[in-house]
């Protein structure tokens, strides 16, 4: 049996996985926000639940928004800031009394999709997070790509391309820039604008959406780029983003598709379970 936990801003899912795939269980708990020591306590509280209710013991594979350093082993670059610094991977590791496989919740999202969702049989996979905060996770051949630092895919730092009028001034990001993509992309930031349900909201968003996208295009050139967190909900975006970005592609095509994902909001916690399902040594992140 293989566990997956996708820890999120508001809620922390868990999946068990049999060993074809199939979903066993599948439960969520509140995130507790700002409370370090109650994550890593509801975590565990989580892995102990669901192998009670199956009455098996599973690898555990966590995926994270954010990465560990490679320097440090602690978290790094993490919009639910309390986990910054830590280290996340020994506390869970002692606290489950078994080694854990952690990744960026993007890249368990992209993985998901690039092995049986959206993505399959695609070469490239551009995996995206619209949810509290903005990721992303490439997926190549179906092998996915971390990096030296560990950031491969975090579009959402970038600074959002030509700002308008309505873009400025540059929003302040919790990073300590200002201007990042994850700013005015995050499903908080649409909330705080008027909301999905509002036409001058939602045109604004898919303009900038549009915009952050192509310039992922134009460096990635992906086969499909899949949505994913909250936001991916919103059905319109994929006919109307794939008509804006061409004015930003340096193609006079755009094949890439825009996919929402298959397995919707349980993708990522798919993705983390199959951490532990032969990824490729180089693209582990150790234990301890």
């Amino acid at each position: 049996m293989r566990i997956g936990i996708d820890l999120g801003g508001t809620k922390i899912e868990g999946i068990a996985l049999d060993e074809v795939g199939r979903a066993l269980i599948r439960r969520r708990v509140p995130t507790p926000q700002g409370d370090y020591a109650g994550t890593v306590a509801a975590i565990a509280s989580l892995v102990h639940a669901i192998e009670a209710e199956t009455g098996r013991r599973g690898t555990v594979g966590v995926g994270i928004p954010g990465a560990l350093s490679r320097v440090t082993g602690l978290v790094k670059n993490a919009n639910s800031t309390w986990l910054i610094g830590q280290p996340l991977q020994r506390d869970l590791e002692a606290a489950l009394d078994r080694e854990l496989r952690l990744a960026n919740d993007a890249n368990c999202f992209a993985l998901s999709e690039a092995t049986d969702g959206a993505g399959r049989g695609a070469r490239v996979v551009f995996g995206v997070i619209l949810g509290t905060g903005v990721g992303g996770g490439i997926v190549v051949d179906g092998t996915v790509l971390v990096g030296p630092n560990a950031i491969a895919g975090e579009w959402g730092h970038n600074p959002l391309p030509l700002p308008a009028a309505e873009d400025l001034p540059l929003r302040p990001c919790y990073c300590g820039r200002a201007g990042c993509i994850e700013t005015y992309l995050c499903g908080p930031a649409l909330a705080r604008d008027g909301g999905a349900d509002d036409e001058a909201a939602i045109a604004r968003y898919e303009a900038r959406l549009a915009r952050a996208l192509a310039g992922v295009i134009n460096l990635l050139d992906p086969d499909v780029i899949v949505l994913g967190g909250g936001v991916s909900k919103v059905g319109r975006l994929y006919q109307t983003v794939p008509r804006l970005w061409g004015a930003h592609v340096f193609s006079d095509h755009v094949a890439t598709r825009l996919a929402p994902p298959v397995h919707g909001d349980s993708s990522g916690v798919r993705g983390a379970a199959w951490l532990w399902d032969g990824a490729p040594e180089a693209d582990r992140v150790g234990s301890g």
